[in-house]
């Protein structure tokens, strides 16, 4: 039996496992370093040439004749089943329809239903492999309300039967001719049911999981049953059903089961049916695990670690083989294994008990020999601007195998960011592939630049060394005056009472048709010295945004972007600025590529500071635009939202009132063009650049009953179309400055 812990296996994190007991004398085992060929175990002479066993392929069962493979990449759709007869013979391919599923119990009759979870399983097909080219034998539970829960013979299994009322019953449903015949099985619970199991039934023994007890208070039951009786014969207590995540297994010494308590990890729980000793056997919780009961050993390993047979009577410990991919018990007491041991190389084992008493293996077949694995093409592009792409990019490789896993880590050049992600392919496929969207681990748009994109692949098996692919990629997008972070996205400065100065990164484009914050930085305290803090654009061109602040000593100061969401060490730009009521920058407003200031003064005169290009002198020397500005208590620079030659003004006026200033592409403006009232309802209205990503540059408006993104439609008579927003949800009173 095969299951999964849970948890996610690391490649690094080998861990080990621990063999412990419910009464304290158990064994603390760990893995070796290196691994040998074992001593104990005996090995049988392989005189004729044994089956093979699908390479990538998983083991789903076992019978006196055969075994069952399942292929999850398999070349051919119709070998995704397969029926191998230990004598030599040909293979049965068995071809799953979608929505049906295949079972087994330990003998070599299949069970075909009509349903993938073998539980809801109703109407069956009974096929003998020992005979693989005999006729099925149909048998449908629908009539009796029944669902399957194990197979018993070529023509009966064990179903569950739910009354009128709602309680199950345990019954041995049998096919004889045309007649359906079910007979109740008797001491179990009254109100038992989930009825399930996973191990073979052997000399007329099933051993049955079940849910019991009163409502909101269910516990888990097991029961060994005669099936020829139809009577219990041996009940055990679970704390929980393990229903559908549980994996029950039975010798004639002991019985076991997979167990999970909240905060601990996986682990057996085995019962000693003379004494009811009960023992606990620990597993790594981030691992694939097989295990099952050969007498009174419990045998377990993984694709990561040895396979190992641990004494239940006296905890002693023997290695079987390297390691273990998949475990199934057989109807003979014994068990079967695929995996990898020293001496014998890849394949499938039988586990039995040495007549002195120690676990012996034998190579039952051969592992085929499996394609190299390599990485034979990259998809990756050179470069990439994501602007053009609606954000995404497709990275795929096509490798010489589909049995594998592909990570892909994409590492940022400078910033070290990263992005981790399995590649998939389609079933069958050796292309695996994936579409990025442009973010990193951490939910921000990526920044632009050089990425480093390596890809590991791995077998699915756990054999064999990983792969390695590195490539470079780089990553452009439009620039964003009020961009921060190199990433396109607009950020977003905000000033509390405190005087700390905070920046939100927004995502590059809406998400489900909403403005999202990907997150908050501090950017740091003492703010408060300032009456002002706009955000100008690049002014040194470097391609990243500068923010001025204005102190009440009217110095005017000039904080540099550094391209990480954090600015250089303040240059002073100039004093008198004291006589300027209001600043507004970022905004292209002569059409020459740089970005320019305007500020109004006491007397209501609004003047132009052309961008110079320099980090040490941003701005040439002033040029009067015009009188009567002082009817405003708000000027922004919103860029070119209208279309003419270059950016636009939007100003507010004392009753509320927003107009729009169109930019001629020489510092001036044309006529005023009102906009709308209402607007007095905010405190901050920014300038934001292109915050949804469609090539206009937007408006974001701050206050006391919401902030709202202005997108904005390229239309001077209908300038701004409202958009809903994550940014400052709640926190309307919170900044006394936005910028």
């Amino acid at each position: 039996m095969q299951f999964r812990s849970t948890g996610t296996r690391l490649a690094a994190a080998v861990t080990a496992v621990l063999a412990v007991t419910a009464l304290g004398a158990g064994t603390l085992v760990s893995a070796p370093a290196a691994f040998a060929a074992p001593s104990g175990p005996a090995v049988a002479d392989q005189a004729a040439a044994l089956p093979v066993f699908p390479t990538g392929a998983r083991l789903l069962g076992t019978g006196s004749t055969g075994f069952l493979t399942y292929d999850s990449h398999p070349s051919d759709e119709s070998r995704e089943f397969l029926w191998t007869p230990y004598d030599g013979g040909e293979p049965t391919p068995l071809p799953r329809p979608d929505g049906t599923g295949w079972a087994m119990s330990g003998s070599d009759v299949l069970v075909h239903g009509d349903h993938v979870l073998t539980s809801e399983m109703r109407s069956l097909t009974l096929r003998n492999m020992a005979a693989p080219s005999a006729p099925g034998v149909a048998l449908d539970l629908d009539e009796l309300n029944g669902n399957y829960v194990a197979a018993l013979s070529p023509t009966s299994v064990l179903a569950q039967i739910t009354n009128e009322d709602g309680t199950a019953e345990l019954h041995v449903v049998t096919k004889d001719g045309a007649a359906l015949s079910s007979r109740k099985v008797s001491g179990l619970p009254a109100d038992a049911d989930h009825f399930f199991t996973s191990t073979p039934v052997r000399d007329g023994i099933a051993f049955v999981g079940y849910e019991t007890g009163p409502e909101g208070a269910r516990t888990g039951g097991r029961a060994l049953i005669d099936v020829g009786a139809g009577t219990v014969s041996e009940t055990y207590a679970s704390a929980e059903s393990g229903y559908g995540s549980s994996d029950l297994m039975f010798s004639g010494s002991h019985v076991a089961w997979l167990d999970r308590e909240s905060g601990t990890g996986p682990f057996i729980t085995s019962v000693d049916r003379s004494t009811r000793t009960v023992k606990r056997t620990a597993l790594a919780a981030d691992d694939e695990w097989s295990a099952e009961l050969v007498d009174g050993w419990l045998v377990y390993g993984n694709a990561w670690r040895p396979a190992k047979a641990l004494s239940l009577i006296s905890g002693e410990l023997h290695d079987l083989a390297e390691t273990m991919t998949g475990a199934s018990a057989a109807a003979d007491g014994g068990a079967v294994f695929s995996g990898k041991r020293a001496a014998d190389g890849d394949g499938l084992f039988r586990i039995t008990t040495a007549g002195d008493g120690t676990p012996a293996v034998t190579k039952v077949a051969d592992m085929d020999e499996p394609t190299p694995l390599t990485i034979d093409q990259v998809h990756v592009p050179d470069s990439v601007n994501l602007d053009r792409t609606g954000g995404k990019v497709t990275l795929g490789w096509t490798l010489s195998r589909p049995d594998v896993s592909v990570h892909v880590t994409l590492t940022h050049m400078v910033t070290g960011k990263e992005y981790h992600q399995y590649a998939h392919a389609s079933a069958g496929s050796t292309l695996f592939s994936f579409e990025w969207d442009g973010r990193a681990d951490d939910g921000t748009d990526a920044p632009n630049g050089s990425y480093a994109v390596g890809a590991e692949a791995t077998s699915d098996d756990g054999g064999g060394e990983p792969v390695y692919q590195g490539w470079l990629m780089n990553v452009h997008r439009t620039g964003n005056p009020h961009d921060y972070t190199n990433n396109g996205s607009t950020d977003v400065l905000a000033r509390d009472t405190a005087g700390v100065l905070w920046r939100d990164d927004l995502r590059d484009r809406p998400v489900n048709g909403r403005v999202e914050t990907a997150r908050r930085d501090r950017v740091g305290p003492g703010w408060q010295a300032y009456k002002q803090i706009e955000a100008a654009g690049d002014l040194a061109g470097n391609s990243v945004g500068d923010l001025i602040a204005l102190d009440g000593t009217g110095v005017l100061w000039h904080y540099l972007g550094k391209g990480d969401g954090t600015f250089a060490t303040r240059a002073r730009i100039g004093g008198g600025w004291g006589a300027y009521t209001k600043l507004t920058g970022g905004s292209d407003l002569n059409g020459d590529g740089r970005a320019d200031l305007l500020a109004a003064d006491t007397a209501g005169v609004l003047w132009f500071y052309k961008g110079t290009g320099s980090a040490t002198s941003p701005y040439a020397a002033r040029v009067r635009v015009g009188g009567g500005w002082g009817a405003y208590n708000q000027i922004t620079a919103v860029g070119n939202i209208a279309g003419t030659a270059a950016g636009d003004l939007v100003a507010r006026d004392t009753a509320g009132i927003l107009w729009l200033y169109q930019g001629d592409g020489r510092g001036n403006f044309a006529t005023r063009v009102r906009v709308g009232g209402g607007w007095g309802a905010f405190t901050q209205l920014v300038g934001a650049g292109d915050v949804d990503n469609d090539g206009r540059p937007d408006l974001i408006a701050y206050g006391a009953g919401g902030t709202y993104v202005y997108r904005s439609t390229g239309s001077a008579l209908s300038p701004f179309v409202r958009q809903s927003t994550s940014l400052y949800a709640g926190e309307g009173s919170k900044f006394n400055s936005v910028a």
